[in-house]
């Protein structure tokens, strides 16, 4: 195991959720392994995948001389990546994912840098996300003379506004899977090739997402089955709407990020689903923990941490005598704890946890869980999981503001 999980905090009538999840769990774990024999879950599939990490490496030398390379895409096409990318100790190059069109942001990054120096890597499934689009323009009016040996694109194998583009400026492309959807991409292409740049390893992040599939695939009780359970029946039977992800790691942060988009997108329809929330300890728990404890009971938790004991240098001072001979991760690990144990005492249900520790092996095995977390979820619901049928009113009406 990879991770442990604590559902113990969850249970106020542990007789009435084990009444429900008998009653639905042998039948989601069919579907759910129905659905990958049959190959309809490609982005689970991608992880047995090794043969084209070879050519994403081949990508990744084509920007590795570069200072600075500019990721441009938004939502799935860069969470993703961006997750992998803080666990990068690399000084170069330095990767900056554009997910936003602020133009004051763009303002000032365009000023800092050295065209000469940049690499480019411009993401979109469609090749017709507006946003994406936009930044690209924008780029390419101050780079002066348009080198292709710059520019790496990464869109689906058809004729779209992107790969015009690219076409018509001679730019490298790899094509981004048809059945795989921005917000499951992290396996493929989409989150490999910024890994690579970054100088993390591909090969582990997709062998520790392959342990956790082949273990969903052969356990009758896997870990995600169980935490997709506890959350639809808190919701279901005792009003919590809310899931707050909480991880005690700066290095997570960005993982929160990726994790509401893909909970919210995916399990968000019809009428159902909860609502996802990123808090980030120790931070909010000078923010947020007061509404959490004392606020409405509509929440549920989950704490997500690391063994933090004895890492750090050792307090030698001796200004405040309980620091004295202990670490910042000592401190870390007891705030973790007291959260959990606070949260539990006020009647918050909550789950823990807890990484062996982070590097690309456990980030791919946390990432796989919560997608399959997430897929079960969606058979708990009735939803489908792969689809977002209500945010296309939204980019219809954008583009004809614009065009005004």
């Amino acid at each position: 195991m990879t991770y442990t999980q604590n559902l113990e905090g969850c249970f106020s009538k542990k007789t009435d959720y084990d009444v429900f999840y008998s009653s639905l769990s042998s039948e989601v774990m069919r579907t759910f392994r129905a659905a990958f024999e049959k190959g309809q879950l490609a982005p689970l599939s991608l992880v047995e995948q090794t043969e084209d990490i070879d050519l994403y490496q081949q990508a990744a030398d084509r920007l590795a001389g570069f200072e600075e390379i500019l990721i441009l895409g938004t939502g799935g096409s860069s969470l993703g990546g961006k997750t992998l990318y803080a666990l990068s100790s690399q000084a170069k190059p330095r990767l900056h994912f554009l997910d936003n069109i602020d133009p004051s942001t763009f303002r000032n990054l365009l000023q800092k840098i050295d065209f000469t120096k940049t690499g480019i890597l411009v993401i979109s499934k469609s090749g017709e996300t507006a946003e994406t689009l936009m930044q690209l323009l924008t780029c390419l009016q101050h780079v002066g003379k348009i080198d292709p040996a710059h520019f790496i694109v990464i869109t689906e194998p058809r004729d779209n506004a992107l790969r015009q583009i690219a076409e018509a400026h001679s730019w490298y492309c790899l094509d981004h899977p048809t059945d795989v959807g921005g917000r499951y991409s992290c396996f493929s292409v989409v989150g490999l090739l910024p890994a690579i740049l970054a100088g993390l390893d591909p090969r582990a992040f997709r062998q520790g997402a392959r342990d956790v599939l082949r273990q969903h695939l052969a356990s009758t009780t896997p870990p995600a089955l169980e935490g997709a359970a506890m959350g639809v029946y808190l919701e279901k039977h005792h009003h919590k709407t809310l899931s707050v992800m909480m991880p005690y790691s700066d290095l997570l942060d960005s993982f929160s990020f990726w994790y509401r988009q893909l909970w919210a997108e995916s399990v968000g329809k019809e009428g159902k689903g909860t609502t996802p929330i990123r808090a980030l300890g120790t931070v909010d728990q000078h923010s947020q923990l007061q509404l959490y404890l004392d606020g409405p009971k509509d929440k549920f938790f989950t704490l997500l941490t690391l063994n933090w004991e004895g890492q750090g240098e050792r307090i030698q001072s001796t200004h405040v005598p309980e620091f004295v001979g202990k670490t910042m991760g000592d401190l870390f690990a007891a705030e973790h704890k007291a959260t959990y144990q606070t949260l539990v005492n006020n009647g918050c249900p909550t789950r823990l946890m807890t990484l062996d520790r982070l590097d690309e092996y456990h980030l791919g095995a946390l990432m796989m869980h919560f997608m399959i977390e997430t897929i079960l979820t969606s058979y708990f619901l009735d939803v489908n999981a792969f689809n977002q049928p209500a945010v296309e009113e939204g980019k219809r009406l954008a583009k004809e503001y614009i065009a005004l």
